[in-house]
């Protein structure tokens, strides 16, 4: 090093170790504080998950029932759908939205139709669709308040959202309508539990290697876990704490709920937002906030198909954790909400924050590493004495940081197939662990998004789309 150079580091080396070890020291308070307020979440959730006691199912018969379906070419799926939710729910309207599909979609639906009056097209075109799926479950919501006939008691109408590969379990109406559920008057809204319905494929890449499907399948098997134990158990905690949040799929919205949000100045027909990337999320939290209980239902499940492409999975998560982000805007108004209890305004941030503090441990991380790099090399003994005493708390830190998600799958297995063997409920444990750091990855991707300015609703591809080479995971809006 040039005598001028060592010079010019020496006579500043003191202020460079102290902003090196200030920058490592808050990296450490502030991963403790993640782990800390991750852990008091994680230990609710679980104590609502272990306590919880079913309710006696309810009379269908005493609501009227509209299932909603938004499809965006889903040729591959829709007629199976349609013909799952007959079954499970036989008297009940279902409203398939072609949000201007480019494939068979349409005529799929008309076909069933022709066979079924109870089926109902509702037929979208560009350029008013494709701008999310708000504004497609708002074209339903239009069309069946001017089908119901005058003189309907709306408040006995209840509209579902299902997924366009959604399935529902036998006997979901009936739990739906329970008494702690739409049974209650004061309930707007309720939200089913969602499990993968290809969790037990042995081969989700039909075609490809044996590691192929292995890693298919742990993905599979994460999301059946994470849906099953640990957002069930989140649910239930927030059915404790009043902050139920609703699903994109196995949600039930009585009608007058909606439309008390239409009611609003500037939403004439438009209860669901329409530029929103978690329009479920963020209905709810409308809801809550107009006075209406929502609630978690644990007694009954909708099915879909579990992702098993990573590249299709992370491109689903970053825009939920991008409209996780957008849910910001939410803040002021919760904090100020007399129809939030202080624990329901600590969850709803809790969420909120969530991919926040994920995109600032993904920043801070490497500039404490850089620092010390540097630190090294200019002052290695000084360095050296540094992180000897604080990098193994740093380390431990981020390895503890999402540990207590291992309990989730001995949980999964007691819940979901208690015939398997106790270690195999530790494996799943020991993968979900692995599995949640994907967070970090989708957060910093959403930041990015938000920073060029791209909002779009990206539509994730279905496993049975046959996909050409090069062409996009997610069709944009």
């Amino acid at each position: 090093m040039p005598d001028a150079l060592r010079q010019f580091v020496e006579t500043r080396s003191e202020g460079f170790l102290q902003l090196g070890g200030l920058i490592s020291l808050a990296l450490v308070c502030y991963m403790v504080l993640v782990f800390g307020r991750f852990l008091v979440y994680w230990a609710g959730s679980r104590h609502a998950f272990r306590h919880s006691g079913p309710a006696a199912p309810g009379d269908p018969a005493a609501f009227q029932w509209h299932l909603m379906i938004p499809c965006r070419d889903e040729e591959a799926v829709v007629t199976q759908t349609l013909a799952g939710l007959r079954t499970a729910a036989p008297a009940a309207h279902l409203w398939v939205i072609d949000d201007d599909s480019d494939d068979a979609t349409r005529a799929l639906v008309l076909a069933a139709a022709g066979r079924d009056a109870r089926v109902h097209l509702v037929q979208r075109r560009r350029p008013h669709a494709r701008i999310g799926k708000g504004a497609a479950l708002n074209a339903a919501y239009r069309e069946i308040s001017a089908w119901l006939p005058p003189g309907t008691d709306r408040s006995r109408v209840v509209l579902g959202v299902v997924d366009a590969d959604g399935q529902l379990d036998p006997g979901t109406l009936e739990q739906v309508c329970n008494d702690r559920a739409m049974g209650r008057p004061d309930t707007g809204a309720v939200q089913i539990g969602v499990r993968m319905r290809n969790a037990e494929d042995e081969r989700p890449l039909p075609g490809r290697g044996r590691a192929a499907n292995a890693m298919a399948r742990a993905l599979v098997r994460m999301q059946d876990v994470e849906f099953q134990a640990n957002n069930a158990g989140m649910q239930l905690l927030r059915r404790r704490t009043g902050s139920v949040g609703l699903g994109g799929n196995g949600q039930f919205v009585r009608l007058t709920a909606l439309d008390s949000l239409t009611a609003e100045e500037g939403r004439d027909g438009r209860p669901w937002p329409e530029r929103a990337l978690l329009e479920d999320y963020e209905s709810g939290l409308e809801l809550r906030l107009a006075g209406w209980r929502l609630t978690h239902v644990t007694e009954a499940d909708v099915s879909q198909e579990a992702l098993v492409s990573w590249r299709r999975f992370l491109t689903q998560r970053t825009r939920w954790a991008q409209g996780n982000m957008q849910c910001l805007r939410f803040t002021g108004r919760v904090l100020r909400s007399r129809h939030y209890r202080p624990a329901g305004k600590a969850e709803v941030l809790y969420t909120f924050l969530q991919p926040v503090v994920c995109v600032l441990l993904v920043v801070l991380t490497p500039l404490s590493l850089a620092i010390t790099g540097a630190g090294l090399a200019l002052f290695p003994e000084e360095t050296a004495d540094f992180q000897l005493r604080y990098g193994p708390w740093m380390v431990l830190a981020f390895v503890l940081a999402t540990l207590p998600m291992v309990f989730w799958g001995p949980a999964y297995r007691r819940l979901v197939h208690p015939e398997r063997r106790r270690v195999t409920g530790l494996l799943w444990g020991v993968l979900v662990w692995l599995y949640a750091y994907h967070l970090f990855v989708v957060a910093t991707r959403a930041a990015v998004r938000l920073l060029l300015g791209r909002n779009g609703w990206a539509k994730t591809r279905r496993n049975a789309e046959k996909v050409a080479l090069g062409a996009p995971t997610a069709l944009e809006s």
